[in-house]
């Protein structure tokens, strides 16, 4: 990439991209903080018939040899890793490439985290330049720190306008429960069945907890969230009228003390396997929370960024939280995360000590806001809508074709292929699921298992051919373990 002097007299601050009329418009000249970053707007694109590249058996024997040493120390690895435990050493765009040499398509995004692609020069070179100016001031105001903040509240929904930043999506969370406490003088939240929010104790509590951590902390109370695929109510949609909204009520009236701070829940759920609510829930959800004056907390950690079609998913169902939570593709792989606040309660955050030790620092700001500039300027909400319809449709079809694909869902690129050992009966198929992931990753696809469930969050800036060459890998891979397994 080509840096080259801002002229001062030119934009005047203005951010917004221009086209150089040079080369056939290969370049794309932005503005950021004092330069212009010029880059190739080519810059992700690979030859696809390149893609995926396996040259050794994998996981190959360095990854094999790195994973060997890290993991005589490093414990706690994620089922993704221990499925497959390969060793990366650099990513460009939409293609990840292994210490063996091996290319592989990202259907993982890291994990929802790079969806600009990895090292967009817009991005890395933001970061770099903060890097080499000013690392951390605490939670002192910086040019970069104001720029983001004003950026952010205009993109946000409604009057989100109270704003506090941190590094990591639970910390972020954790700031959400204190302010809906202090802005409600109440204390108790409900959230829902195998949602996730974070692995620290009250983001834990709002979602699983498992036998080594014991009960969930006083006060956090779960209901079931609609999955029109497993109902657990056994009902149908419509006709049920979002029955499990009425049920909320009943888990506010009989199970609570009604001294409720907030409900907190994932607009789709991410973890469970994209789970996309029907569209009449999120405005019947606001009313009862109106109702009775309980604070709408969406966690848009996974989902928010362009991630599902929009800037944030709450905005598929015209639905604005009082509070809303931001990370993952915030800053595009580099650690920075916010919570959002309605006008209506922002001052309590002067009131729950929020600040942190690295939140707002100004490489992570300078990341954020790179981020939120080249969504806007790439048209990304828009990329993300079609490459989920495209993407979808090819799903349908390998769902009819395959006895074990059982539900296909998603929003933009938050997708997923659930399997099953009978469709009727609809009975999980896990070793079906981690045959399929294993099969998959050997023939150069990156992406993400749960139990039966395979999570696709590829890229927004991928391209279709790429997508759909994507979705062949794992159509084949699901056609071979069914050959294994049936």
């Amino acid at each position: 990439m080509k840096i080259v002097p801002r002229d001062k007299s030119s934009l005047k601050g203005n951010r917004k991209v221009l086209t150089r009329q040079t080369k056939g418009d290969k370049f794309r000249v932005s503005s950021f903080k004092g330069y212009y970053s010029m880059y190739d707007k080519d810059w992700a694109k690979v030859d696809i018939n390149k893609v995926p590249s396996i040259k050794t058996v994998v996981p190959g024997p360095k990854s094999k040899e790195y994973h060997d040493r890290a993991s005589k120390y490093m414990k706690g690895y994620s089922n993704q890793v221990k499925l497959f435990p390969v060793a990366f050493e650099s990513g460009k765009g939409s293609v990840l490439t292994d210490v063996d040499g091996n290319d592989y398509i990202d259907f993982s995004s890291g994990i929802y985290v790079t969806g600009l692609g990895h090292c967009h020069p817009k991005i890395s070179e933001a970061i770099a330049h903060y890097a080499g100016q000013l690392m951390n001031c605490h939670d002192f105001t910086t040019k970069i720190k104001m720029e983001l903040l004003e950026k952010l509240a205009e993109v946000t929904q409604g009057d989100l306008n109270g704003i506090q930043l941190y590094d990591s999506g639970t910390t972020a969370v954790e700031a959400g429960l204190r302010c809906a406490r202090a802005a409600t003088g109440n204390f108790e939240f409900i959230s829902f069945w195998r949602d996730f929010h974070g692995k620290t104790m009250g983001s834990v509590s709002l979602a699983m907890v498992d036998s080594s951590q014991g009960m969930r902390a006083p006060g956090f109370y779960q209901a079931p969230r609609p999955n029109c695929y497993r109902c657990p109510f056994k009902m149908t949609h419509p006709e049920c009228n979002c029955y499990c909204v009425d049920f909320i009520e009943n888990v506010i009236l009989n199970e609570t003390s009604q001294q409720l701070a907030a409900i907190v829940l994932e607009p789709v759920q991410g973890w469970n396997g994209s789970v996309v609510p029907p569209d009449d829930y999120m405005p019947k959800l606001r009313v009862l929370c109106d109702k009775y004056g309980i604070l709408l907390f969406a966690d848009e950690v996974l989902t928010g960024m362009a991630r599902t079609g929009k800037m944030f998913c709450m905005e598929h169902w015209d639905t604005i939280p009082d509070i809303t939570t931001i990370g993952k593709g915030f800053g595009n792989g580099f650690p920075v995360t916010a919570m959002c606040v309605s006008d209506k309660f922002k001052d309590v955050i002067e009131n729950i000590s929020a600040s942190s030790s690295y939140g707002g620092n100004p490489m992570a700001c300078a990341a954020a806001l790179a981020s939120l500039e080249v969504i806007e300027d790439e048209n990304l909400c828009e990329r993300s809508e079609h490459l989920g319809n495209i993407m979808l449709k090819r799903m349908e079809k390998i769902k009819n074709n395959h006895p074990i694909v059982g539900d296909v869902r998603g929003k933009g690129c938050l997708l997923a292929i659930e399997l099953v050992k009978d469709k009727t009966t609809k009975e999980p198929f896990e070793e079906a699921g981690k045959l399929v992931y294993r099969k998959a990753f050997e023939k150069g696809l990156a992406w993400v298992p749960s139990r039966s469930t395979l999570r696709l969050s590829p890229p927004l800036i991928m391209d279709d051919d790429m997508a759909l060459k994507g979705l062949d890998i794992i159509d084949e891979a699901i056609g071979e373990v069914e050959k294994e397994l049936l």
